[in-house]
């Protein structure tokens, strides 16, 4: 269907009643024969009847390539269709808006066999002078597609917003095309506009969100970030783990620990993956919500033991000294350690001489001013005590 509209459209130019005039008369008795029997869909007759008309006029042989070069493509013959538009073209004999349509197939023909920079300059060409009733919009979209796909980012740009500039509304395809130009050129304030534009368009896709999500990061605007990521989730947008861990990282960097440890725990496997146990602890204990805290890393320490330490640290801090006490026998390494924060939870205890023994045995393993500090105060302790007693 568009193969004939355009046959039509270009014969409808070149109607032999208005060429007659320019046209030998041996020439256009055979160019309207073959025309008639391009209108059968007889194509290789008609490039055969073309062919054979032998004239030396350089206008007829300029409207016979061009003749040619449609009914070549009609035909499937694309290679051939080329050679004779541009033996059209070249001429310079086709006048006004024949010679455009002419230049236009070219360019068009061109573009489709991926002969990118062969087709620019014909398309930079035909933009200077448009006949009344032809488009120059398309022309600027096919020159911004031609150099984006020979990597010419820099002449994408301008292409695609003298296309723009001709719409009245934006398009996806113009835009994607500008995006990318942007992204290659690293010109990532510029790209943000033009992913908001394209998240207008289609407010469903998550990798636009995702895009303006990375290019805030790249400038880093985490407060837009934030703010972009947070709202495709509020628009029922479905954000992947990754996206959804980038969240709650975007929260706890903005100084919102808690809405980060409430993401993470709607992730698949928060309650049985380690990993997603760990991050919901240590944003429960930034925002100092120290009883969700602790009940993460006594579940994160029944995966893995060395998370005993961490429910220890906390007991101890919240004042649950006698459970502290026997969750610290449950620690591996950190001796020193363990023997001050037992120092601290005996001594809490009041039971001052099990705080001494463990106060030097810090101090045994490795001597330190907190180590030293203990033993003086709890030494000065005893003997007040002792005094007091006797």
């Amino acid at each position: 269907m568009m193969k004939r509209t355009l046959l039509i459209t270009l014969l409808s130019f070149s109607a032999f009643a208005s060429v007659a005039a320019e046209l030998s008369q041996y020439t256009a008795v055979r160019v309207q024969k073959a025309n008639e029997m391009a209108q059968e869909d007889q194509f290789k007759q008609a490039i055969t009847a073309l062919k054979a008309i032998d004239t030396s006029r350089a206008y007829d042989q300029a409207f016979v390539a061009r003749m040619l070069g449609v009914f070549y493509w009609q035909d499937g013959q694309v290679k051939n269709a080329i050679t004779q538009l541009q033996r059209a073209v070249d001429s310079k004999q086709l006048q006004d808006e024949q010679a455009w349509t002419t230049q236009k197939m070219l360019a068009d023909l061109l573009l489709s066999e991926q002969k990118f920079k062969q087709a620019l300059p014909h398309y930079y060409q035909l933009t200077k002078q448009v006949p009344k009733k032809q488009k120059v919009d398309q022309l600027w979209l096919r020159i911004a597609q031609a150099h984006y796909q020979v990597d010419e980012w820099k002449q994408v740009i301008p292409a695609v917003d003298k296309y723009r500039r001709l719409q009245s509304k934006e398009e996806l395809q113009p835009l994607s095309l500008k995006l990318g130009a942007q992204l290659q050129l690293k010109r990532w304030k510029d790209a943000i506009p033009t992913v908001e534009k394209l998240i207008a368009l289609q407010p469903e896709k998550v990798n636009w969100w995702r895009q303006l999500v990375s290019l805030q990061m790249q400038i880093n605007d985490s407060k837009g970030a934030l703010s972009s990521l947070a709202l495709a989730k509020q628009q029922g947008i479905e954000l992947s783990q990754q996206d959804r861990k980038l969240l709650a990282q975007l929260y706890a960097q903005r100084g919102i620990p808690e809405r980060a440890a409430i993401e993470v725990s709607e992730l698949d496997g928060a309650k049985s993956d380690i990993d997603l146990i760990v991050t919901q602890a240590s944003y429960w204990q930034h925002a100092r919500e120290w009883d969700k805290a602790l009940k993460q890393w006594q579940l994160a320490a029944r995966h893995n033991a060395k998370y005993h330490w961490n429910v220890a640290q906390i007991m101890v801090q919240e004042g649950q000294y006698q459970q502290a006490l026997a969750v610290l026998d449950k620690v591996k390494g950190r001796s020193e350690q363990v023997a001050l924060a037992k120092t601290r939870a005996y001594y809490k205890l009041n039971q001052l001489e099990q705080a001494l023994i463990q106060a030097k045995k810090a101090d045994n393993i490795a001597s330190s001013k907190q180590s030293k500090s203990w033993i003086k105060y709890l030494s000065q302790l005893r003997k007040v005590s002792h005094s007091q007693a006797s």
